[in-house]
């Protein structure tokens, strides 16, 4: 795919993650798709594969933050097979924490298709909100 058809794909992708439809988003993911939480901390770690990332991440996501989640993407760049993604969470905890990370997320795509996600996020609050 070119630029222009990867960018508009990660638009449409947080279009709906604004709403909280997350079904886009994981639907453009590879089977072998690799998203690895940056850093060299608790937080830092690698989720191998699709089931993975649904079963191990989504499904964390799932029961530590009322559903839906929701993110809306602030800057969107696009540079040939690379999309990097500006965003911001809005959601809260089952007990009322806010949790409204910032994240920046540099996905690369290979034909249609998220194959790697590097975020980067405020571990802090992480800590701060599930521990």
């Amino acid at each position: 795919m070119s630029t222009t058809e990867n960018k508009r794909l990660i638009e449409s992708i947080f279009s709906e993650l604004s709403k909280g439809n997350d079904q886009p988003f994981l639907e453009a993911m590879a089977e072998d798709v690799q998203w690895i939480w940056m850093g060299s901390g608790q937080w830092a770690k690698t989720f191998q594969g699709k089931q993975s990332v649904v079963n191990d991440l989504w499904g964390a996501v799932k029961t530590t933050l009322i559903p839906p989640y929701k993110a809306t993407a602030t800057r969107i760049l696009a540079d040939g097979d690379y999309v990097v993604v500006e965003a911001t969470g809005e959601n809260m905890t089952p007990d009322g924490k806010l949790y409204n990370n910032r994240y920046c997320w540099v996905c690369r795509m290979g034909e249609g298709k998220l194959q790697t996600i590097n975020e980067y996020m405020d571990t802090e609050l992480v800590t701060n909100t599930f521990q």
